[in-house]
């Protein structure tokens, strides 16, 4: 796209694509009232995962077919991924409210049908159901956000969802532990029914936004080839080095399927009238910039989550009966520094300090984790946990409102969702590299301790720590130092990675965010 093209389509909406400024004036409990709706919305989205994980040993005991346990998990993870940019663009077209009410009505479908199973292979089919739903519900969330408050007066609600992520985190592992206890396992997908109902309520009661319908023809064959390139990557991502070595045909052929696809997809979006995805956005260089960011910041996020419990489990011997625990001082240092930082936004209507800052405490929170060892104190992790956590709390909420702040109204579900995306992207690959960075110092700290048949014994970490204990003193001793060396591989190269991120949010403009009653954006255009 020439840059004459990328000038005419800032200044209004493309040929066939609905007017989406939202000039409705609404009162502060207005908005109050569908922020309710937004948030238990949210709340649905991201308890899922973390509520069924706990019960998931419950499940295979009933249902069976062991053997295919991970599907039930990847099929509601490949859904949410190859349908989150899908969701974003449908809602600019033909209405967010809509789409969001729809999400919020798959999601729910899925629920009530996985908690009816009868057999392994129905749960998964069913879980990739809920995880379709899911896909809109994070980006309608964000989308209808951006289209219901300009991003000077954002800061005022961030804090909200910044807690509900805090608050997942936390309380999915002791909410699935106490249902699998004290109810039936089919009541982790239940619960969501009441929780859906009500955010129904909220949305289709309070929730007034322009009807608008596109007249341009829906890209599909954008759209496929996205789902079939996200879908491959997700695949490598979860299945190397686990399912297949990374270097098998399979990994190699979806590496290679996701290229193409990816590729085939940049062309076809550069001819169609409505792309799934407009690439002029990543002309603006504060876009490109922040999905960057995003990617980077899912990478140590969702790394962080991964291996931080495993460490805490078998290093420094805390129960896992109420896992999500662990993680509080990291979701602290995010929920205290996202609500300082949403309200001095809005206060003075400046953010590029705040991504700089947040990147660099992001890369220094990694490099003081990556020094523990088998005698750290919970106190001193605990505390680099804090570091960490207010690092990502100076990141996410900004990158989701400069990429908004970044487009024209009528794109802002695309930005929602390429944020989103990003994000997704960047944790599921995270947890892939880092998992064969930590796999691989592991075994080669147990050949070292244990002599050239410690290798073998690095399949350890698939025991329970209480079966753990049970082992020899030299044994544990030695997968101490395995594990304590792998956290060291893993977050050394995590404050790397983010040192880029660091780069990358040094180049951020400060563009003037839209205040109240200038809803209209001023899109500026920034040369990459």
């Amino acid at each position: 796209m020439s840059h004459q093209q990328v000038e005419k389509a800032a200044e209004g909406p493309a040929a066939g694509a609905p007017e989406a400024s939202d000039d409705v004036p609404r009162t502060p409990r207005e908005i109050r009232l569908v922020m309710i709706g937004l948030v238990v919305a949210m709340l649905l989205a991201m308890l899922d995962n973390l509520i069924v994980g706990t019960a998931m040993p419950t499940i295979v005991g009933d249902l069976g077919g062991a053997e295919h346990l991970s599907w039930v998990v990847t099929a509601y993870t490949l859904a949410t991924a190859a349908s989150t940019p899908i969701w974003g663009k449908l809602g600019d077209m033909f209405g967010r409210k809509g789409t969001f009410v729809l999400s919020i009505a798959i999601f729910l479908l899925g629920s009530a049908l996985s908690g009816l199973s009868g057999t392994m292979g129905q749960l998964i089919a069913f879980r990739a159901v809920q995880g379709l739903g899911a896909g809109g519900l994070m980006v309608g969330v964000m989308s209808i956000m951006g289209a219901l408050v300009p991003p000077r007066d954002r800061g005022k609600y961030q804090g909200m969802f910044a807690a509900v992520m805090a608050l997942a985190t936390i309380g999915g592992p002791l909410i699935g532990g106490f249902i699998t206890d004290h109810l039936s396992w089919r009541w982790t997908f239940y619960i969501n029914l009441p929780l859906g109902v009500l955010a129904l309520a909220f949305i289709v009661i309070t929730l007034k936004l322009p009807t608008t319908r596109s007249t341009a023809r829906i890209d599909y064959l954008g759209a496929l080839l996205l789902t079939v390139g996200i879908t491959s990557l997700v695949l490598v991502t979860t299945w190397g080095g686990q399912e297949y070595e990374w270097g098998s045909k399979q990994i190699l052929g979806l590496g290679a399927l996701a290229v193409a696809t990816l590729i085939g997809f940049c062309y076809v979006e550069q001819r169609v009238e409505e792309p799934m995805l407009p690439l002029s956005l990543f002309k603006n260089r504060n876009f490109t910039l922040v999905s960057v960011i995003g990617f980077i910041v899912g990478f140590a996020m969702f790394g962080a989550v991964t291996f931080l419990p495993l460490y805490q489990q078998t290093v420094q011997g805390a129960s896992a009966t109420n896992s999500g625990l662990l993680l509080m001082p990291m979701m602290f240092g995010m929920l205290v520094i996202s609500l300082v930082v949403g309200q001095a936004i809005t206060k003075t209507g400046k953010y590029r300090i705040y991504p700089i800052i947040g990147t660099a405490v992001m890369a220094g929170g990694s490099l003081l984790l990556s020094t523990l060892g088998t005698d750290t104190s919970r106190f001193t992790s605990a505390c680099w946990m804090v570091v960490l956590g207010a690092g990502m709390g100076f990141l996410m909420q900004v990158t989701m409102l400069v990429a908004q702040n970044s487009v024209e109204l009528k794109d802002m579900g695309v930005a929602s969702s390429t944020a989103t995306l990003f994000r997704t992207i960047g944790g599921s690959i995270g947890v892939a590299l880092f998992g064969a960075l930590f796999t691989h110092q592991v075994t080669a700290t147990m050949k070292e301790r244990l002599g050239s048949g410690g290798g073998a014994s690095a399949n350890l970490g698939q025991m329970g720590p209480e079966a753990l204990r049970k082992l020899p003193a030299p044994v544990q001793d030695a997968y101490h130092h395995a594990v304590s060396n792998g956290m060291h591989t893993v977050f050394l190269w995590g404050a790397v990675i983010s040192v880029v991120a660091v780069a990358a949010a040094l180049f951020l403009r400060e563009v003037p965010l839209r205040g109240a009653g200038t809803q209209k954006p001023e899109t500026q255009l920034e040369t990459v």
